[in-house]
C-alpha cells in the first residue's frame, strides 16, 4: 500500500503549528525485508541500536529483524502480564542498563511494546522505529504513552517513532483477537467525533474540519472492509492498519488525542482502573469496542429525548465529588480524580447554552451510527460487544456511564447529558 506522507502533512494548520514527526510509513508484504535498507538509508548517523519486544514478537517479527541488523541490541520482555505501566517499564529498564550506549530504537510489537517503548525514547531524548505486529491500535505513531500508573490512567508526554515499517505478512497473522481490538479501536472514533463537535458547537473549543473529515473518510473505509476482514484478505489488513496509523497522526497533528479519545475511552479507562469493577485483562481496542456500543446507545436516547422538546436543563451541572469518592476508593486514585475534576470542566457551560445549540446537537447525534449498527459491524471480527464478554457484570452499566466521564478533563457528550431532565432515564 503506497502511503503519501506529504499528503498528510497538508492537513496539518502552519498557523497553529500543527506537523506530524513520521518521516514516513511503509505498508506492504515482507516490508520486514527493508530494515536494513531504511536504516542505512533515513538513519545510518546511529549507530547504537536497541530493539525491545516480547518472546511473542520476537518470533513473530523480531528474528527476521535481528537477521536485517545482527549487530543491534535485543531485549526480549515477558508477555506474560506484560503492561503499559510502572513495572513493564521497569522491566525494560532493567535490560536497557546493560547498553553502554544507545542512540537509537526499535519497538517491535503492539500497543504494550510501543508504549513502553516510546516511553524509554523520549526519556533518553532518541528516536525510535515501529514495527507493529498486529493492526490492534491506534497508537503506533503517538506523541503520548498511554500507561496505568500506580492504578491511575495516565497519559505520558513521550514521542512518536520516526519511521513506521509495517509487514502486512506479520500482522496479518495476528491473532484474531488484536485484529478484533484494532478494529474496536477506530471504530471508536464515530463516538469521539461525536463529543468533539458537540463540545464545540457548546463551547467554542477549536475543531479541525479537515481532520473531522479525514477521520469519517477513514472509518467509512472501515466499515466496508470488514467483510474482507473476515475472509483474512490482505487489502483489508492493510486497510485497518492504515487507518488506525492515520488516526494516530491525527492525534499528532491536534498534539492531544482529542480526535480519537471520547466518552468511549473514558469507559475503558474507568474498567481499567479497576475502580467499580474487579482487574480485567483485555485489549485496549476490545474495552474501547464495548464502551462505543454502551454510550451510543445512551446518545440515541437522548437524541429521541431531544427531538421531543419535552424536557428542561439545569443552569448549572457540579462535579459528583461524593460519588467519586465512593467509586475510587484507593486514596491516591481517588485524589488523582479529584484533581483531574478541579476546577469543574463544566463551570463556565450553562443550561442555555446547550438549549440554544438544541439543532445542532442533534444534527450532530443523527449522524452517529446505532449502537445495533456498532454491534452487528464488531460481530463481523468476532469483536466484543457487551460487558459480560469482557468479564464485567452487565449491572455495571448505569455506573459506568455515571462516573466514566471523570475519568478525563474533557467535555463530552456524556457529562454534557448530566444537564438534562431525562438524565436519569436514559442511563438507567
Amino acid at each position: 500500500m503506497q502511503v503519501d506522507i506529504e499528503r498528510i502533512r497538508q492537513l496539518c494548520d502552519l498557523e497553529r503549528n500543527q506537523r506530524i514527526f513520521v518521516d514516513d510509513m511503509m505498508i506492504e508484504q515482507n516490508a520486514l525485508d527493508k530494515l536494513a535498507y531504511i536504516m542505512k538509508t533515513y538513519y545510518s548517523r546511529f549507530h547504537h541500536i536497541v530493539m525491545i519486544c516480547d518472546e511473542n514478537t520476537y518470533e513473530a517479527a523480531g528474528k527476521k529483524a535481528m537477521e536485517q541488523l545482527p549487530d543491534m541490541g535485543l531485549i526480549i520482555l515477558d508477555p506474560t502480564g506484560l503492561h503499559a505501566d510502572e513495572h513493564g517499564v521497569q522491566a525494560a529498564e532493567k535490560q536497557l542498563r546493560h547498553f553502554d550506549e544507545i542512540d537509537f530504537l526499535i519497538a517491535c510489537g503492539s500497543g504494550t511494546i510501543h508504549d513502553i517503548t516510546r516511553y524509554h525514547a523520549y526519556q533518553k531524548k532518541i528516536d525510535f522505529l515501529s514495527i507493529p505486529t498486529a493492526a490492534s491500535v491506534d497508537g503506533y505513531v503517538s506523541t503520548m504513552a498511554a500507561m496505568t500508573w500506580k492504578g491511575m490512567k495516565k497519559t505520558f508526554t513521550a514521542v512518536s517513532p520516526v519511521f513506521v515499517l509495517a509487514d502486512t505478512t506479520v500482522f496479518s497473522h495476528a491473532p484474531s483477537r488484536l485484529t478484533a481490538s484494532g478494529v474496536g479501536d477506530l471504530m471508536g472514533k464515530y463516538t469521539a467525533l461525536c463529543d468533539w463537535r458537540i463540545a464545540s458547537a457548546i463551547t467554542g473549543e477549536y475543531i479541525s474540519e479537515p481532520i473531522v473529515n479525514w477521520e469519517y473518510e477513514i472509518l467509512e473505509q472501515l466499515v466496508s472492509n470488514l467483510d474482507g476482514l473476515q475472509n483474512h484478505d490482505i487489502k483489508a489488513y492493510e486497510n485497518l492498519i492504515y487507518g488506525l496509523l492515520l488516526s494516530g497522526l491525527a492525534m499528532q497533528i491536534i498534539t492531544y488525542s482529542r480526535p480519537a479519545s471520547g466518552c468511549e475511552h473514558h469507559c475503558s479507562h474507568l474498567w481499567e482502573e479497576a475502580a467499580i469493577n474487579e482487574p480485567i485483562d483485555y485489549y485496549h481496542g476490545e474495552k474501547v469496542g464495548v464502551g462505543m456500543i454502551l454510550c451510543a446507545e445512551v446518545y440515541k436516547k437522548a437524541l429521541e429525548r431531544l427531538k421531543t422538546k419535552a424536557y428542561t436543563v439545569q443552569d448549572h451541572v457540579e462535579v459528583e465529588t461524593e460519588l467519586i469518592c465512593q467509586c475510587f476508593q484507593n486514596p491516591v486514585l481517588q485524589e488523582e480524580i479529584l484533581k483531574e475534576n478541579t476546577p469543574n470542566i463544566l463551570q463556565d457551560v450553562n443550561g442555555q447554552m446547550l438549549k440554544e445549540k438544541e439543532a445542532e446537537i442533534i444534527q450532530i447525534l443523527e449522524e452517529l451510527p446505532t449502537s445495533q449498527e456498532m454491534t452487528q459491524w464488531m460481530k463481523k471480527v468476532n469483536g466484543a460487544t457487551n460487558l459480560s464478554e469482557i468479564d464485567l457484570d452487565e449491572n455495571l452499566k448505569s455506573l459506568t456511564l455515571r462516573v466514566s466521564p471523570y475519568v478525563r478533563k474533557r467535555i463530552t457528550f456524556m457529562r454534557l447529558i448530566k444537564f438534562y431532565s431525562f438524565y436519569e432515564e436514559i442511563i438507567a
